[in-house]
Protein backbone atom coordinates (compact mmCIF):
# COMPACT_ATOMS: atom_id res chain seq x y z
CA UNK A 1 0.00 0.00 0.00
CA UNK A 2 0.97 3.93 -0.51
CA UNK A 3 0.39 6.52 1.38
CA UNK A 4 -3.20 6.93 -0.44
CA UNK A 5 -4.22 3.50 0.18
CA UNK A 6 -2.83 2.22 -3.17
CA UNK A 7 -0.95 -1.32 -3.42
CA UNK A 8 2.63 -1.04 -4.41
CA UNK A 9 2.93 -1.00 -7.94
CA UNK A 10 5.74 -3.67 -9.01
CA UNK A 11 4.90 -6.32 -5.96
CA UNK A 12 2.01 -8.91 -6.18
CA UNK A 13 1.20 -11.63 -3.71
CA UNK A 14 4.10 -12.95 -2.22
CA UNK A 15 6.64 -10.65 -3.78
CA UNK A 16 6.01 -11.62 -7.09
CA UNK A 17 6.25 -9.43 -10.06
CA UNK A 18 2.85 -7.25 -11.00
CA UNK A 19 1.30 -8.81 -13.52
CA UNK A 20 -1.88 -6.30 -14.08
CA UNK A 21 -2.55 -3.15 -15.80
CA UNK A 22 -0.96 -0.02 -14.30
CA UNK A 23 -1.83 0.33 -10.51
CA UNK A 24 -3.34 -3.47 -10.33
CA UNK A 25 -1.15 -5.63 -8.91
CA UNK A 26 -3.49 -8.43 -10.25
CA UNK A 27 -5.60 -8.99 -13.00
CA UNK A 28 -8.61 -10.34 -11.15
CA UNK A 29 -8.13 -7.00 -9.13
CA UNK A 30 -8.62 -4.78 -12.17
CA UNK A 31 -11.34 -7.10 -13.09
CA UNK A 32 -13.09 -6.64 -9.93
CA UNK A 33 -12.68 -3.20 -9.97
CA UNK A 34 -14.20 -2.87 -13.23
CA UNK A 35 -17.28 -4.81 -12.81
CA UNK A 36 -17.24 -2.34 -9.56
CA UNK A 37 -17.33 1.02 -11.37
CA UNK A 38 -19.92 -0.45 -13.91
CA UNK A 39 -22.33 -1.48 -11.67
CA UNK A 40 -21.66 1.85 -9.80
CA UNK A 41 -21.80 4.19 -12.83
CA UNK A 42 -24.91 2.12 -13.48
CA UNK A 43 -26.73 2.84 -9.88
CA UNK A 44 -25.89 6.29 -10.82
CA UNK A 45 -26.96 7.42 -13.89
CA UNK A 46 -30.40 5.94 -12.81
CA UNK A 47 -30.30 7.97 -9.53
CA UNK A 48 -28.94 10.91 -11.54
CA UNK A 49 -31.58 11.09 -14.13
CA UNK A 50 -33.90 10.85 -11.41
CA UNK A 51 -32.81 13.97 -9.73
CA UNK A 52 -31.95 16.08 -12.90
CA UNK A 53 -36.30 15.53 -13.51
CA UNK A 54 -36.43 16.21 -10.29
CA UNK A 55 -33.92 19.28 -10.03
CA UNK A 56 -35.88 20.69 -13.70
CA UNK A 57 -32.36 19.84 -15.43
CA UNK A 58 -31.52 18.72 -18.78
CA UNK A 59 -31.73 14.60 -18.41
CA UNK A 60 -28.45 14.41 -20.56
CA UNK A 61 -26.43 16.65 -17.38
CA UNK A 62 -28.05 14.11 -14.74
CA UNK A 63 -26.67 10.86 -16.81
CA UNK A 64 -22.68 12.32 -17.50
CA UNK A 65 -22.65 13.13 -13.85
CA UNK A 66 -24.13 9.95 -12.58
CA UNK A 67 -21.44 8.28 -15.32
CA UNK A 68 -18.50 10.31 -13.79
CA UNK A 69 -19.67 9.60 -10.34
CA UNK A 70 -19.90 5.72 -10.33
CA UNK A 71 -16.44 5.67 -12.93
CA UNK A 72 -14.87 6.89 -9.76
CA UNK A 73 -14.30 3.26 -8.53
CA UNK A 74 -11.57 2.48 -10.92
CA UNK A 75 -9.08 4.49 -9.11
CA UNK A 76 -9.96 3.12 -5.58
CA UNK A 77 -7.04 1.57 -4.71
CA UNK A 78 -4.95 4.23 -6.20
CA UNK A 79 -6.95 7.60 -4.69
CA UNK A 80 -9.69 5.52 -1.92
CA UNK A 81 -9.78 9.40 -0.56
CA UNK A 82 -10.80 10.95 -3.61
CA UNK A 83 -13.65 8.25 -4.31
CA UNK A 84 -15.01 9.08 -0.55
CA UNK A 85 -14.49 12.88 -1.26
CA UNK A 86 -16.53 12.40 -4.49
CA UNK A 87 -19.17 10.06 -2.95
CA UNK A 88 -19.56 12.90 -0.21
CA UNK A 89 -20.37 15.59 -2.96
CA UNK A 90 -22.86 13.48 -4.38
CA UNK A 91 -24.92 12.64 -1.66
CA UNK A 92 -26.98 15.62 -1.88
CA UNK A 93 -27.90 14.12 -5.36
CA UNK A 94 -29.07 11.29 -3.73
CA UNK A 95 -26.68 9.13 -5.76
CA UNK A 96 -23.51 6.95 -5.12
CA UNK A 97 -24.55 4.55 -2.37
CA UNK A 98 -22.23 1.83 -3.57
CA UNK A 99 -20.00 4.21 -4.08
CA UNK A 100 -19.66 5.49 -0.65
CA UNK A 101 -20.03 2.10 0.70
CA UNK A 102 -16.91 0.25 -1.19
CA UNK A 103 -15.07 4.07 -1.01
CA UNK A 104 -14.96 4.07 2.76
CA UNK A 105 -14.04 0.10 2.90
CA UNK A 106 -11.41 0.47 0.37
CA UNK A 107 -10.13 3.78 2.70
CA UNK A 108 -10.12 1.92 5.90
CA UNK A 109 -8.23 -0.91 4.41
CA UNK A 110 -5.69 1.22 3.26
CA UNK A 111 -2.72 2.66 4.57
CA UNK A 112 -4.47 6.15 5.01
CA UNK A 113 -3.64 7.67 8.48
CA UNK A 114 -6.16 6.93 10.81
CA UNK A 115 -7.32 10.32 12.12
CA UNK A 116 -7.94 10.82 7.94
CA UNK A 117 -10.17 7.78 7.58
CA UNK A 118 -11.96 8.90 11.19
CA UNK A 119 -12.46 12.50 9.33
CA UNK A 120 -14.01 11.63 6.14
CA UNK A 121 -15.86 8.30 7.86
CA UNK A 122 -17.44 11.00 10.43
CA UNK A 123 -18.35 13.79 7.01
CA UNK A 124 -20.32 10.92 5.17
CA UNK A 125 -21.97 10.10 8.66
CA UNK A 126 -23.35 13.74 8.73
CA UNK A 127 -23.67 13.85 4.91
CA UNK A 128 -25.98 10.91 5.13
CA UNK A 129 -27.68 11.52 8.59
CA UNK A 130 -28.46 15.04 6.82
CA UNK A 131 -29.70 13.88 3.48
CA UNK A 132 -31.94 11.38 4.60
CA UNK A 133 -33.24 13.50 7.53
CA UNK A 134 -34.23 16.18 4.62
CA UNK A 135 -35.64 13.31 2.34
CA UNK A 136 -37.92 11.61 5.57
CA UNK A 137 -39.25 15.37 5.90
CA UNK A 138 -40.18 15.94 2.74
CA UNK A 139 -42.02 12.66 1.92
CA UNK A 140 -43.72 13.34 5.42
CA UNK A 141 -45.19 16.33 4.47
CA UNK A 142 -46.38 15.10 1.07
CA UNK A 143 -48.21 12.55 3.19
CA UNK A 144 -50.99 14.16 4.71
CA UNK A 145 -52.67 11.25 6.81
CA UNK A 146 -48.85 9.83 8.16
CA UNK A 147 -48.35 11.24 11.70
CA UNK A 148 -45.24 9.84 12.86
CA UNK A 149 -43.78 10.37 15.96
CA UNK A 150 -41.04 13.86 16.67
CA UNK A 151 -38.38 11.00 17.25
CA UNK A 152 -39.21 9.05 13.74
CA UNK A 153 -37.19 11.15 11.50
CA UNK A 154 -34.23 12.02 13.67
CA UNK A 155 -33.91 8.16 14.50
CA UNK A 156 -34.28 6.69 11.18
CA UNK A 157 -31.51 9.14 9.95
CA UNK A 158 -28.98 8.56 12.66
CA UNK A 159 -29.84 5.07 11.55
CA UNK A 160 -28.92 5.03 7.73
CA UNK A 161 -26.35 6.99 8.94
CA UNK A 162 -24.29 4.54 10.90
CA UNK A 163 -26.00 1.64 8.78
CA UNK A 164 -24.25 2.87 5.34
CA UNK A 165 -20.81 3.96 7.58
CA UNK A 166 -19.96 1.74 10.57
CA UNK A 167 -20.21 -1.72 8.69
CA UNK A 168 -17.27 -0.40 5.89
CA UNK A 169 -15.15 0.96 7.98
CA UNK A 170 -15.11 -1.58 10.48
CA UNK A 171 -14.48 -4.46 7.89
CA UNK A 172 -12.08 -2.39 6.25
CA UNK A 173 -10.03 -1.84 9.43
CA UNK A 174 -10.13 -5.63 10.25
CA UNK A 175 -9.24 -6.24 6.32
CA UNK A 176 -6.68 -3.56 6.84
CA UNK A 177 -5.38 -5.22 9.90
CA UNK A 178 -5.21 -8.64 8.65
CA UNK A 179 -3.34 -7.74 5.11
CA UNK A 180 -1.04 -5.82 7.04
CA UNK A 181 -0.23 -8.85 9.73
CA UNK A 182 0.03 -11.44 6.82
CA UNK A 183 2.36 -9.21 5.44
CA UNK A 184 4.75 -8.86 8.34
CA UNK A 185 4.54 -12.63 9.00
CA UNK A 186 5.43 -12.98 5.35
CA UNK A 187 8.14 -10.28 5.48
CA UNK A 188 9.78 -12.02 9.27
CA UNK A 189 9.47 -15.75 6.89
CA UNK A 190 11.63 -14.30 3.99
CA UNK A 191 13.84 -13.06 6.40
CA UNK A 192 14.41 -16.35 8.55
CA UNK A 193 14.48 -17.65 5.46
CA UNK A 194 17.43 -15.52 4.55
CA UNK A 195 18.94 -15.85 7.66
CA UNK A 196 18.50 -19.81 7.19
CA UNK A 197 20.18 -19.51 4.31
CA UNK A 198 23.06 -17.66 5.48
CA UNK A 199 23.77 -19.53 8.46
CA UNK A 200 23.61 -22.70 6.58
CA UNK A 201 25.97 -21.23 4.49
CA UNK A 202 28.34 -20.23 7.01
CA UNK A 203 28.08 -23.72 8.54
CA UNK A 204 29.24 -25.09 5.39
CA UNK A 205 32.06 -22.87 5.33
CA UNK A 206 32.51 -23.37 9.15
CA UNK A 207 32.82 -27.36 8.23
CA UNK A 208 34.78 -26.51 5.29
CA UNK A 209 37.37 -24.53 7.27
CA UNK A 210 37.01 -27.48 10.45
CA UNK A 211 37.67 -29.99 7.43
CA UNK A 212 40.88 -28.71 5.97
CA UNK A 213 41.84 -27.78 9.98
CA UNK A 214 41.93 -30.99 10.62
CA UNK A 215 43.78 -32.65 7.43
CA UNK A 216 46.39 -30.38 8.38
CA UNK A 217 46.78 -31.51 12.14
CA UNK A 218 46.91 -34.64 11.42
CA UNK A 219 49.27 -34.24 8.30
CA UNK A 220 51.59 -32.01 10.65
CA UNK A 221 51.12 -34.96 13.71
CA UNK A 222 52.11 -37.36 11.02
CA UNK A 223 54.99 -35.67 9.94
CA UNK A 224 56.47 -34.80 13.33
CA UNK A 225 56.03 -38.65 15.24
CA UNK A 226 57.39 -40.70 11.42
CA UNK A 227 59.83 -37.96 9.85
CA UNK A 228 62.35 -38.26 12.98
CA UNK A 229 61.95 -41.95 13.72
CA UNK A 230 62.80 -42.51 9.67
CA UNK A 231 65.68 -39.74 10.19
CA UNK A 232 67.64 -41.66 12.69
CA UNK A 233 67.11 -45.26 11.07
CA UNK A 234 68.23 -43.62 7.85
CA UNK A 235 71.57 -41.92 9.65
CA UNK A 236 71.91 -45.66 11.39
CA UNK A 237 71.97 -47.22 7.85
CA UNK A 238 74.71 -44.66 6.76
CA UNK A 239 76.96 -45.20 9.65
CA UNK A 240 76.01 -49.03 8.93
CA UNK A 241 77.42 -48.74 5.13
CA UNK A 242 80.54 -46.73 6.86
CA UNK A 243 81.80 -49.68 9.28
CA UNK A 244 80.62 -52.29 7.25
CA UNK A 245 84.11 -53.61 6.07
CA UNK A 246 85.85 -52.51 9.39
CA UNK A 247 84.11 -53.77 12.00
CA UNK A 248 81.41 -56.81 11.03
CA UNK A 249 80.21 -57.43 14.58
CA UNK A 250 79.50 -53.60 15.17
CA UNK A 251 78.01 -53.71 11.30
CA UNK A 252 75.32 -56.77 12.47
CA UNK A 253 74.28 -54.47 15.44
CA UNK A 254 73.50 -51.96 13.80
CA UNK A 255 71.85 -53.87 10.90
CA UNK A 256 69.63 -55.37 13.91
CA UNK A 257 69.34 -52.12 14.98
CA UNK A 258 68.25 -50.32 11.86
CA UNK A 259 66.09 -53.52 11.10
CA UNK A 260 63.94 -52.88 14.75
CA UNK A 261 63.81 -49.35 14.38
CA UNK A 262 62.10 -50.33 10.68
CA UNK A 263 59.49 -52.19 12.15
CA UNK A 264 59.27 -49.61 14.85
CA UNK A 265 58.22 -47.16 12.16
CA UNK A 266 56.02 -49.91 10.37
CA UNK A 267 53.81 -50.67 13.72
CA UNK A 268 53.15 -46.64 14.32
CA UNK A 269 52.41 -46.47 10.53
CA UNK A 270 49.85 -49.11 11.23
CA UNK A 271 48.31 -47.68 14.84
CA UNK A 272 47.79 -44.24 13.18
CA UNK A 273 45.77 -45.56 10.36
CA UNK A 274 43.94 -47.86 12.24
CA UNK A 275 43.35 -43.85 14.70
CA UNK A 276 42.55 -42.61 11.11
CA UNK A 277 40.05 -45.32 10.09
CA UNK A 278 38.37 -45.37 13.59
CA UNK A 279 37.90 -41.82 13.51
CA UNK A 280 36.22 -41.57 10.29
CA UNK A 281 33.92 -44.24 11.32
CA UNK A 282 33.03 -42.40 14.42
CA UNK A 283 32.39 -39.16 11.91
CA UNK A 284 30.05 -41.53 9.65
CA UNK A 285 28.20 -42.39 12.50
CA UNK A 286 27.67 -38.67 14.02
CA UNK A 287 30.26 -38.62 16.28
CA UNK A 288 33.18 -36.32 16.48
CA UNK A 289 36.82 -36.98 14.99
CA UNK A 290 38.55 -34.09 16.24
CA UNK A 291 40.40 -36.42 18.91
CA UNK A 292 42.36 -37.79 16.21
CA UNK A 293 45.82 -36.17 16.40
CA UNK A 294 45.60 -36.58 20.31
CA UNK A 295 45.16 -40.44 19.82
CA UNK A 296 48.22 -39.92 16.85
CA UNK A 297 50.21 -38.18 19.31
CA UNK A 298 49.91 -41.20 22.11
CA UNK A 299 50.55 -43.65 19.55
CA UNK A 300 53.85 -42.07 18.74
CA UNK A 301 54.20 -41.69 22.59
CA UNK A 302 53.97 -45.32 23.09
CA UNK A 303 55.83 -46.30 20.39
CA UNK A 304 59.06 -44.02 20.99
CA UNK A 305 58.84 -45.25 24.63
CA UNK A 306 59.54 -48.66 23.37
CA UNK A 307 61.96 -48.08 20.80
CA UNK A 308 63.77 -45.75 23.57
CA UNK A 309 63.96 -49.27 25.68
CA UNK A 310 64.74 -51.36 22.76
CA UNK A 311 68.27 -48.74 22.23
CA UNK A 312 69.01 -49.27 25.11
CA UNK A 313 70.48 -52.60 25.60
CA UNK A 314 71.77 -51.88 21.73
CA UNK A 315 74.12 -49.00 22.54
CA UNK A 316 76.44 -48.27 19.80
CA UNK A 317 79.84 -47.41 20.87
CA UNK A 318 81.17 -46.75 17.74
CA UNK A 319 78.19 -45.25 15.60
CA UNK A 320 80.22 -42.01 16.11
CA UNK A 321 83.26 -40.99 17.92
CA UNK A 322 81.93 -37.74 18.99
CA UNK A 323 78.94 -39.40 21.26
CA UNK A 324 81.59 -41.34 22.48
CA UNK A 325 83.32 -38.37 23.79
CA UNK A 326 80.47 -36.73 25.15
CA UNK A 327 80.41 -36.35 28.51
CA UNK A 328 76.75 -37.52 28.32
CA UNK A 329 75.50 -41.22 28.21
CA UNK A 330 71.91 -42.24 27.08
CA UNK A 331 70.83 -43.39 30.71
CA UNK A 332 70.15 -39.30 31.40
CA UNK A 333 66.84 -39.98 30.82
CA UNK A 334 66.92 -43.81 31.78
CA UNK A 335 64.61 -43.03 34.77
CA UNK A 336 61.54 -44.94 34.65
CA UNK A 337 58.62 -42.80 34.45
CA UNK A 338 55.93 -44.21 36.99
CA UNK A 339 53.19 -45.85 35.77
CA UNK A 340 50.21 -43.46 36.47
CA UNK A 341 52.55 -40.63 34.61
CA UNK A 342 52.99 -43.20 31.60
CA UNK A 343 49.34 -43.76 31.82
CA UNK A 344 48.82 -40.02 31.17
CA UNK A 345 51.11 -39.64 28.71
CA UNK A 346 49.62 -42.30 26.43
CA UNK A 347 46.35 -40.46 26.47
CA UNK A 348 47.64 -36.95 25.99
CA UNK A 349 50.79 -37.67 23.93
CA UNK A 350 54.67 -36.75 24.58
CA UNK A 351 55.39 -34.81 27.64
CA UNK A 352 58.72 -33.37 29.16
CA UNK A 353 60.10 -36.36 30.87
CA UNK A 354 60.50 -37.38 27.80
CA UNK A 355 62.72 -34.86 26.15
CA UNK A 356 65.86 -36.95 28.10
CA UNK A 357 65.08 -39.99 25.81
CA UNK A 358 64.51 -37.74 22.75
CA UNK A 359 68.02 -36.50 23.58
CA UNK A 360 69.47 -39.89 23.77
CA UNK A 361 68.28 -41.64 20.81
CA UNK A 362 70.02 -38.15 18.95
CA UNK A 363 72.82 -39.64 21.14
CA UNK A 364 72.82 -43.13 19.61
CA UNK A 365 72.58 -41.95 16.50
CA UNK A 366 76.50 -40.27 16.54
CA UNK A 367 75.28 -36.35 17.43
CA UNK A 368 76.60 -34.44 19.94
CA UNK A 369 73.92 -33.08 22.23
CA UNK A 370 73.49 -31.04 25.23
CA UNK A 371 70.39 -30.79 27.47
CA UNK A 372 70.32 -27.57 29.22
CA UNK A 373 67.03 -27.19 31.76
CA UNK A 374 66.54 -24.16 34.14
CA UNK A 375 64.59 -22.64 36.32
CA UNK A 376 63.70 -18.45 36.93
CA UNK A 377 64.87 -18.94 40.66
CA UNK A 378 66.97 -21.67 40.44
CA UNK A 379 69.13 -20.19 37.75
CA UNK A 380 69.70 -16.81 39.22
CA UNK A 381 70.71 -18.66 42.60
CA UNK A 382 73.17 -20.77 40.70
CA UNK A 383 74.16 -17.40 38.80
CA UNK A 384 75.34 -15.97 41.62
CA UNK A 385 77.22 -18.88 43.39
CA UNK A 386 78.82 -20.68 40.41
CA UNK A 387 78.28 -17.94 37.57
CA UNK A 388 76.40 -20.38 35.63
CA UNK A 389 73.43 -22.49 35.34
CA UNK A 390 74.05 -25.38 33.28
CA UNK A 391 72.75 -28.83 34.23
CA UNK A 392 74.56 -31.91 32.42
CA UNK A 393 72.56 -34.70 30.48
CA UNK A 394 73.55 -37.08 33.11
CA UNK A 395 71.32 -36.02 36.08
CA UNK A 396 67.88 -36.29 35.51
CA UNK A 397 67.84 -33.07 32.95
CA UNK A 398 63.69 -32.84 33.10
CA UNK A 399 61.90 -32.60 36.32
CA UNK A 400 59.61 -35.32 35.87
CA UNK A 401 57.38 -33.74 38.92
CA UNK A 402 56.67 -30.53 36.64
CA UNK A 403 53.27 -30.46 34.75
CA UNK A 404 51.89 -28.24 32.49
CA UNK A 405 49.04 -28.17 29.95
CA UNK A 406 49.50 -31.33 28.28
CA UNK A 407 48.79 -29.36 24.78
CA UNK A 408 51.91 -27.41 25.76
CA UNK A 409 54.07 -30.03 26.97
CA UNK A 410 53.36 -32.03 23.76
CA UNK A 411 53.88 -28.42 21.62
CA UNK A 412 57.64 -28.27 23.57
CA UNK A 413 58.41 -32.03 22.41
CA UNK A 414 57.21 -31.82 19.00
CA UNK A 415 59.48 -28.14 18.46
CA UNK A 416 62.61 -30.55 20.16
CA UNK A 417 62.24 -33.52 18.12
CA UNK A 418 61.41 -31.69 15.08
CA UNK A 419 64.79 -29.08 15.63
CA UNK A 420 66.72 -32.62 15.96
CA UNK A 421 65.85 -33.59 13.08
CA UNK A 422 66.48 -31.19 10.71
CA UNK A 423 70.29 -31.11 12.64
CA UNK A 424 70.46 -34.70 11.10
CA UNK A 425 69.20 -33.88 7.86
CA UNK A 426 70.68 -30.15 6.79
CA UNK A 427 73.91 -30.46 9.36
CA UNK A 428 75.35 -33.88 9.52
CA UNK A 429 78.38 -34.04 12.24
CA UNK A 430 76.87 -30.73 14.01
CA UNK A 431 77.19 -30.12 17.90
CA UNK A 432 73.55 -29.52 19.17
CA UNK A 433 72.07 -27.82 22.23
CA UNK A 434 68.91 -27.83 23.39
CA UNK A 435 68.01 -25.11 25.90
CA UNK A 436 64.66 -25.56 28.57
CA UNK A 437 63.67 -22.64 30.55
CA UNK A 438 60.75 -22.86 33.02
CA UNK A 439 59.32 -18.86 33.73
CA UNK A 440 56.84 -17.81 35.99
CA UNK A 441 53.91 -18.03 33.10
CA UNK A 442 55.70 -19.18 30.40
CA UNK A 443 57.39 -21.73 29.08
CA UNK A 444 61.00 -21.35 26.73
CA UNK A 445 62.65 -23.94 24.36
CA UNK A 446 65.37 -23.46 22.16
CA UNK A 447 67.59 -25.79 20.41
CA UNK A 448 70.51 -24.40 18.64
CA UNK A 449 73.19 -25.75 16.37
CA UNK A 450 76.44 -25.06 15.25
CA UNK A 451 77.84 -25.72 11.64
CA UNK A 452 78.10 -29.09 10.19
CA UNK A 453 81.72 -30.81 9.84
CA UNK A 454 82.38 -30.48 6.21
CA UNK A 455 83.91 -33.71 6.03
CA UNK A 456 81.04 -35.82 7.15
CA UNK A 457 78.57 -37.72 5.29
CA UNK A 458 75.16 -36.95 5.41
CA UNK A 459 72.50 -39.65 4.66
CA UNK A 460 70.74 -37.87 2.25
CA UNK A 461 67.83 -37.44 3.78
CA UNK A 462 65.43 -35.47 1.66
CA UNK A 463 63.37 -32.31 2.67
CA UNK A 464 59.92 -31.64 2.31
CA UNK A 465 60.09 -27.76 3.36
CA UNK A 466 57.04 -28.65 5.77
CA UNK A 467 58.87 -28.90 9.43
CA UNK A 468 59.41 -25.11 10.31
CA UNK A 469 55.68 -24.48 9.34
CA UNK A 470 54.58 -27.39 11.41
CA UNK A 471 56.56 -26.08 14.74
CA UNK A 472 54.93 -22.70 14.01
CA UNK A 473 51.61 -23.54 13.43
CA UNK A 474 51.93 -25.66 16.61
CA UNK A 475 53.33 -22.74 18.77
CA UNK A 476 51.12 -19.34 17.38
CA UNK A 477 48.09 -21.52 18.20
CA UNK A 478 48.69 -21.78 21.49
CA UNK A 479 49.53 -17.99 21.59
CA UNK A 480 53.21 -18.47 21.65
CA UNK A 481 56.10 -16.85 20.10
CA UNK A 482 58.32 -18.73 17.38
CA UNK A 483 61.36 -17.47 15.91
CA UNK A 484 63.72 -19.58 13.60
CA UNK A 485 66.68 -18.42 11.09
CA UNK A 486 70.67 -19.13 11.18
CA UNK A 487 72.83 -18.22 13.57
CA UNK A 488 76.02 -15.80 12.98
CA UNK A 489 78.43 -18.35 13.64
CA UNK A 490 76.97 -20.64 10.44
CA UNK A 491 74.29 -22.93 12.27
CA UNK A 492 70.61 -22.18 12.66
CA UNK A 493 68.69 -21.57 16.27
CA UNK A 494 65.08 -22.25 16.63
CA UNK A 495 63.29 -20.63 19.38
CA UNK A 496 59.80 -21.10 21.05
CA UNK A 497 58.16 -19.18 24.26
CA UNK A 498 54.35 -20.50 24.67
CA UNK A 499 52.46 -18.94 27.59
CA UNK A 500 52.06 -21.71 30.63
CA UNK A 501 50.84 -22.08 33.80
CA UNK A 502 51.65 -25.22 35.93
CA UNK A 503 49.16 -27.36 36.44
CA UNK A 504 49.08 -28.78 40.66
CA UNK A 505 49.58 -31.75 40.73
Amino acid sequence: MTATGASEEGVGARGAPASGPWWWARRRSAVLDVFLAAASALECVIEGTSFADEAQLPELLGLLLGLLAGSVLLVRRRWPVAVVLVSIAVMPAEMGGMLGVVGLYTLAASDVPRRITALLAGMTVVGTLVTTYLTVQQEMAEQQDFHPPVWFAPALSVAMGLLLTAPPVLWGLYIGARRRLVESLRERADGLERELSLLADRAEERAEWARNEERTRIAREMHDVVAHRVSLMVVHAAALQAVALKDPEKASRNAGLVGDMGRQALTELREMLGVLRTAEGTAVRGASASGAPERLAAVAFRAGSKATERERPAELSGVGAAAESSPAGPSAGGAPVPEQRAGEAEAEGPCLAELADLVGQSRAAGMVVELLVSDAAEAAEEAQEAGAAEIDAEVPAVDAGRRYAARVERTVYRVVQEALTNVHKHAPGAQARVRLAHRDGELAVQVENGPGESDAAGAGLPSGGNGLVGMRERVTALGGVFVSGPTETGGFRVSAVLPASRVAA
